[in-house]
C-alpha cells in the first residue's frame, strides 16, 4: 500500500496513543522541542507534538499570526495566538524589530494588517525597522497584462544596471497560471528567470499534453474559428467553461488550461490566428521559455516565496478577484488572502513594486481594480500607465509623493521642490521638466552622498546629473544653494 504524510502523521500518533512504553521511549530521548512556523501547525500535527511532550512542557514554539497562509492544509494560528493560555506561566517574547526591510517596506506591511479594521489581529506584531531610510514603495497601474509584464522586465532590466544582481530580484504572483504572460516577455526580453516551487509554464505536464492536444486538432481540416476550436480541442484534457469549485492541483490544471484558451482568443482576436498558428506560437514560446540560464530572476507564486527575501520585490496583479482571489468568500479566507499580500510584501529587503492591470488584453474593458486592501494606499492616478517604456507607472501628485516619506524627509523634500521652483523659473520651463516628484522623493529619502550615489535614482539621467547633481547633493547636506540656469 501508499501512504502519505499525513498518513505517516496519523499512524504515529495511532502508536503513541496505543503503546505507552513507546511513547515513554521517545518521551526519555527527546526532552525538550522547538517548534518554527508554529502558526502553520494542523490540528494533527499538534495532535503529534502532544503525543511526544505527555505532561511536560519543555516546549519553545516561535510563529507570527499574521503570516497564516496555509489554512487549506488544516493550519490555524489558534495554537500561536492561545499558547500562553494553554501553558500559564510560558514566558513571551514579541520579536518587533525589523532587519530586513526598509522603513518603507515595512510602513506598508503594517498598514495592510490594519486597513480593515485599523488595529492589528490578536496576537499580530507592529513591526519596527531597523534599516536607514530608503527608496519609496512604487506603485503603478496598467492598461493590460502584457504592457504589465514589458514594464517588469524594463524595471528589471535597470535594476540590473544598477548593480543588483538578477538573482537578487524576485517578480511574486498570486497563481502560477499568472507566470505565462512574464515568462514569455522575459524571455524575449533576453532576462533569465527561474521559476521557484513550481516548473516553467511550458514545462508542465497539462501544458504539454494540451499542445499534442491541439497539435493533432490542426492537422483536421476544420471551418470552425480558432477560439472554438481550441475549446474544443482541450475539453478531453480538462478544460471547462466554468473553473472547479475549490484550490489545489485540479484548479491550478484548469488555470494553466485556460490561459491556452485566453491565448487562442487573443491571437484570433488581434490577428485572425488559425489553430496551427496558434500551434506555431506556442512552440516559439516554449522554445525561448526553455532556453538554459545560470543567473536569473525569480518568479514564484506568494506562498512559495514564504520565507525567502530578495533585493528588489515585483508584486504583480493586485487587482480585486486575484487578491483576494475570487474564491475567497469567507471573512476567514478573505483575512488569509490579506495575510497573503503580507508575507509577499515583507520578501522585500529594498525595492518593492507594486502592480495590476486595468484588463488582461490591449483594448479591453479596463473594469478591474486594484486590491481592496490597499484601499486608502494606493496613490491617487491620473491616469493608468500604458505599454512598457512609457513611463512606468501613474505619477503622484506632490502631495502623495510627501505623504509616502516618513517625517523626518518631508523638510529636505520641501526644500528640493522650492529648489526645482526656482530652476524651473531661472530656465523659464515648467517645474516637471526639472525633476518630477517622486524623483525628488527618492532622493529626500536615499540621501546621497556623492554623484555615484544620486545616479542610482529613478528619475537622474545623466543629463540631469550633469545639469542639476552638485545642487542636489549640496541641498542634501543641508547647504544654501544660489539658483542658477544650468
Amino acid at each position: 500500500a501508499v501512504i502519505d504524510f499525513e498518513d505517516v502523521l496519523l499512524t504515529l500518533v495511532g502508536i503513541l496513543v496505543d503503546r505507552e512504553d513507546i511513547a515513554d521511549q521517545v518521551r526519555r530521548q527527546y526532552r525538550f522541542f522547538v517548534v518554527d512556523e508554529y502558526q502553520d501547525v494542523s490540528p494533527l500535527q499538534q495532535r503529534l507534538l502532544e503525543c511526544w511532550l505527555g505532561e511536560r512542557n519543555e516546549i519553545c514554539v516561535v510563529g507570527d499570526v499574521s503570516q497564516t497562509i496555509y489554512s487549506f492544509t488544516g493550519a490555524t494560528p489558534a495554537y500561536l495566538s492561545g499558547f500562553a493560555s494553554r501553558y500559564p506561566g510560558a514566558p513571551v517574547v514579541r520579536l518587533v524589530k525589523d532587519y530586513r526591510s526598509t522603513p518603507q517596506v515595512v510602513a506598508l506591511a503594517n498598514r495592510i494588517l490594519t486597513t480593515r479594521t485599523g488595529r492589528m489581529a490578536p496576537g499580530a506584531v507592529t513591526l519596527e525597522a531597523q534599516r536607514p531610510s530608503s527608496v519609496p514603495v512604487r506603485f503603478h497601474a496598467f492598461d493590460d497584462d502584457v504592457a504589465e509584464a514589458e514594464a517588469v522586465a524594463s524595471r528589471i532590466a535597470e535594476l540590473r544596471e544598477e548593480g543588483v544582481p538578477l538573482a537578487e530580484i524576485a517578480v511574486l504572483y498570486r497563481t502560477n497560471s499568472q507566470s505565462e504572460v512574464l515568462e514569455d516577455v522575459l524571455a524575449r526580453a533576453g532576462i533569465g528567470y527561474l521559476i521557484r516551487g513550481g516548473e516553467r509554464f511550458f514545462s508542465r505536464a497539462e501544458v504539454r499534453q494540451a499542445i499534442v492536444a491541439l497539435r493533432a486538432a490542426s492537422k483536421v481540416d476544420d471551418d470552425a474559428a480558432l477560439p472554438d476550436r481550441a475549446r474544443s480541442a482541450l475539453s478531453p484534457v480538462g478544460w471547462s467553461e466554468e473553473p472547479p469549485a475549490g484550490r489545489g492541483a485540479v484548479r491550478e490544471r484548469w488555470d494553466s488550461l485556460n490561459t491556452l484558451v485566453q491565448l487562442a482568443d487573443d491571437v484570433y482576436a488581434t490577428r485572425g490566428a488559425s489553430l496551427p498558428d496558434l500551434v506555431a506560437e506556442l512552440e516559439d514560446r516554449a522554445e525561448a521559455q526553455n532556453a538554459p540560464t545560470q543567473d536569473g530572476v525569480t518568479l514564484a507564486s506568494i506562498h512559495a516565496a514564504k520565507g525567502l527575501e530578495w533585493d528588489a520585490v515585483f508584486l504583480i496583479g493586485l487587482s480585486d478577484g486575484l487578491m483576494p482571489i475570487s474564491m475567497a468568500t469567507t471573512p476567514e479566507q478573505v483575512q488569509e488572502e490579506r495575510r497573503l499580500l503580507y508575507v509577499g510584501v515583507t520578501r522585500a529587503r529594498e525595492y518593492l513594486e507594486l502592480s495590476y492591470a486595468r484588463a488582461r488584453t490591449a483594448g479591453g474593458r479596463g473594469s478591474r481594480k486594484h486590491s481592496r486592501f490597499l484601499t486608502g494606499i494606493w496613490p491617487e492616478e491620473e491616469r493608468p500607465a500604458g505599454r512598457a517604456g512609457a513611463g512606468g507607472g501613474a505619477k503622484k501628485s506632490s502631495a502623495a509623493a510627501r505623504d509616502e516619506l516618513a517625517a523626518e524627509d518631508r523638510e529636505l523634500f520641501e526644500r528640493l521642490r522650492e529648489w526645482r521652483t526656482g530652476t524651473a523659473q531661472a530656465i523659464s520651463k515648467p517645474a516637471y521638466t526639472v525633476l518630477h516628484d517622486t524623483t525628488l522623493a527618492a532622493i529626500a529619502t536615499a540621501k546621497p552622498k556623492d554623484l555615484r550615489g544620486l545616479a542610482l535614482l529613478r528619475g537622474i539621467g545623466a543629463t540631469k546629473l550633469e545639469a542639476y547633481g552638485p545642487q542636489l547633493l549640496a541641498i542634501v547636506r543641508g547647504d544654501e544653494v544660489e539658483i542658477t540656469a544650468p
